[in-house]
């Protein structure tokens, strides 16, 4: 069985589609964990509505750390709250395939959610560049990541001095003891909401540095990044007219 766990802030708007899209795969998951970061919008009253169980989280690696410990299946599954499983056999494709294949940590290819021709270049690039890294220097984006859960226990979890890329030091280091694999059966659609709001050429400049990062020096622990975590309202021209007449 899988347990699905969620790091959320202010997502009110995305966390109802994954958490509708989840009710309605073929195989159900034993649990929704949502590791909750001080919301100051109606994302936990929503998780709750939807049969969510509520755990208090932080940053990513805080609240994935803090819903492993709550989770009671042996396979748990990381996802972000603006990704969406459009597939209804997403969960039992995914976890048929680790099964077959033996895999301990998995990840699959990202799909963008968007109708612009760059943004499938540019994920396709990530793609590719990832699978031909493999497991020799494995990457598995933590809005979508399989891992047992005795091997999570195994490595101590996430490391959370890490202020970015932390799922990619996860991955090399689960895959120190474990297999680790990309899943061929499925895909996992991503929104697009941060290339948006920090422009294209600014997200891909920043990976690769990180990529560079992460090879020469190891692991993030700075935030010289600048990693931002949660969601933002963007507020419609009515409300800051609104605002403005306050």
């Amino acid at each position: 069985m899988i347990s699905i766990i969620i790091p959320a802030k202010n997502e009110e708007t995305d966390l109802p589609v994954l958490l509708k899209s989840i009710t309605q795969q073929t195989l159900q998951p034993k649990e929704v964990i949502l590791a909750d970061a001080d919301s100051q919008d109606r994302t936990v009253a929503i998780a709750q509505s939807l049969g969510a169980q509520i755990v208090r989280g932080g940053l990513p690696s805080v609240g994935r750390n803090a819903g492993a410990a709550a989770a009671t299946a042996d396979l748990l599954l990381f996802l972000d709250a603006d990704v969406e499983l459009r597939d209804p056999e997403f969960l039992e494709k995914s976890l048929g395939e680790m099964l077959e294949r033996k895999l301990d940590i998995a990840t699959c290819d990202v799909f963008p959610l968007s109708d612009k021709y760059r943004d499938h270049v540019l994920h396709q690039a990530y793609n590719t560049y990832v699978r031909a890294w493999g497991s020799v220097f494995p990457h598995a984006p933590g809005f979508c990541m399989f891992v047992r859960k005795d091997l999570h226990d195994r490595i101590g979890g996430f490391d959370e001095e890490i202020s970015f890329c932390e799922d990619h030091d996860y991955a090399r280091r689960a895959n120190k003891h474990g297999q680790f694999g990309f899943l061929h059966s499925t895909k996992i659609p991503v929104s697009i909401r941060r290339l948006d709001r920090d422009g294209r050429l600014s997200v891909a400049i920043k990976y690769i540095l990180a990529e560079l990062h992460l090879a020469a020096l190891g692991p993030i622990k700075h935030n010289l990044f600048n990693y931002q975590f949660g969601h933002k309202k963007q507020h419609s021209q009515e409300e800051y007219a609104k605002s403005d007449k306050m």
